[in-house]
C-alpha cells in the first residue's frame, strides 16, 4: 500500500494555509477553555457593552433633591424639586500574550499529521485571563485602577477586638460573635444609605470560609456548621427573605490595612459595579514574522473595576490572621 508523504514547507510563506488552519483549531480549544481559578466573573458582573476599540466609557449620575408640603389654595410656597448631573469617565487599556512557531514545529506537525503544538497558546490564554482577574479584584497601579477588595471610596471598619486574647480573627471568636461581625458590616451598608441599600453579597477570605463551613456549633450529626447558621440569621435574609450570597475569594486573605483578611459587602449589580471588558479575549490570526516563523497572540481591552455606588459596598478588616 503506498503511503501518502507530506512535503515539508521550504519556508514559512509556503506554510503559511497551514499555520493559519491550525490556528483556527487551537482558538476553539482557547475559547472553550474554562479558568475556575480566575473566575472573576463570579464576584464582578462583567459589562461587555460598548465598542471594542472605544477609548473609555462616559456616564452620568443624577441625584433628585426636594419636599412635599401641605399648601393653602392662594400659598406661594410650592416647594421645587432640583435635579443635579455629574459626569464620570473611565478609560479603557489593552493587554495581550502572544506566542510563535518555528518552521521546524510546523514541519513536523504537518509529517506527522498532527495539530502544533497549543502549550504555547494555552499558557497566554492563561496570562491574560490571570491578568483580568488580577485588574478585577486589585486593580492595576500603573493605569491607576484599584479593584473590587481595595477601593478607597469603599467605607472601611476593623472587627471587634473581642475574640480569645482580645483578638479580632474568627477562629477565636464565638458563633455569635462572627454572625455579629457579619451583620455589622451589612447594617453599616444600610445606615450609610439611609435605609436605601442592601448588600447581597458576601466575599470572605478562604481561611475564614473554611472555619465557618468546617466548624459545627455542638456535637452529633446533626450539628449546625457556623456557616449555616450564618446563611439563616443574618440581617439581609431576615428582612428580605432572600439568602445571602457567601463564597470565599482569594485576594481577600491579605487584603486589609495590616495583611491580615477583608471581608467585603456588596450589593453584585452593575448598577453598582462593574468590570468593564469592552473587548473580551480575541485571538488574532497568525502571521509570518520571518522566512523561519510565525507569530500570533490574544488580546483584550478592560476597563477594570469600577465601583459606581460606594455606599453599597463596605470592607471590615482582620478577620483573619496575616498568612504565615
Amino acid at each position: 500500500m503506498n503511503q501518502m508523504i507530506q512535503q515539508p514547507f521550504a519556508d514559512a510563506q509556503a506554510a503559511l494555509p497551514f499555520v493559519i488552519a491550525q490556528g483556527r483549531t487551537i482558538e476553539t480549544r482557547i475559547y472553550q477553555r474554562r479558568y475556575p481559578t480566575f473566575n472573576y466573573g463570579a464576584h464582578v458582573p462583567v459589562v461587555t457593552e460598548g465598542q471594542p476599540w472605544a477609548i473609555g466609557t462616559t456616564f452620568f449620575t443624577v441625584d433628585a433633591a426636594g419636599e412635599a408640603k401641605f399648601l393653602s389654595g392662594a400659598g406661594t410656597d410650592m416647594p421645587f424639586n432640583q435635579v443635579t448631573r455629574d459626569q464620570a469617565s473611565h478609560d479603557f487599556a489593552m493587554i495581550g500574550s502572544g506566542w510563535e512557531w518555528n518552521l521546524e514545529e510546523i514541519n513536523q506537525a504537518n509529517l506527522y499529521g498532527i495539530n502544533l503544538n497549543d502549550t504555547k497558546a494555552m499558557s497566554a490564554a492563561d496570562k491574560v485571563e490571570r491578568l483580568l482577574n488580577s485588574v478585577a479584584m486589585v486593580g492595576a497601579t500603573a493605569k491607576g485602577w484599584t479593584g473590587l477588595i481595595n477601593n478607597a471610596s469603599v467605607s472601611r471598619v476593623d472587627v471587634a477586638a473581642d475574640g480569645t486574647g482580645s483578638v479580632t480573627f474568627w477562629p477565636a471568636k464565638t458563633p455569635d460573635q462572627i454572625i455579629r461581625d457579619v451583620n455589622n458590616l451589612l447594617g453599616s451598608i444600610r445606615e450609610n444609605t439611609e435605609e436605601v441599600e442592601w448588600a447581597d453579597t458576601l466575599r470572605l477570605p478562604p481561611a475564614a470560609f473554611r472555619y465557618i463551613s468546617s466548624t459545627r456549633i455542638g456535637s452529633g450529626d446533626g450539628a449546625m456548621t457556623i456557616l449555616a447558621l450564618l446563611r439563616a440569621n443574618n440581617i439581609y435574609t431576615a428582612e428580605t427573605n432572600q439568602p445571602l450570597d457567601i463564597a470565599p475569594l482569594r485576594e481577600l486573605a491579605t487584603a486589609s490595612q495590616d495583611g491580615g483578611g477583608r471581608m467585603i459587602a456588596y450589593r453584585r449589580d452593575p448598577e453598582v459595579l462593574r468590570f468593564h471588558l469592552p473587548m473580551p479575549r480575541t485571538v488574532l490570526q497568525p502571521r509570518q514574522k520571518s522566512i523561519m516563523g510565525f507569530e500570533t497572540g490574544i488580546i483584550a481591552r478592560t476597563g477594570g473595576t469600577e465601583i459606581r455606588l460606594p455606599g453599597a459596598v463596605g470592607y471590615a478588616d482582620e478577620i483573619t490572621n496575616v498568612p504565615a
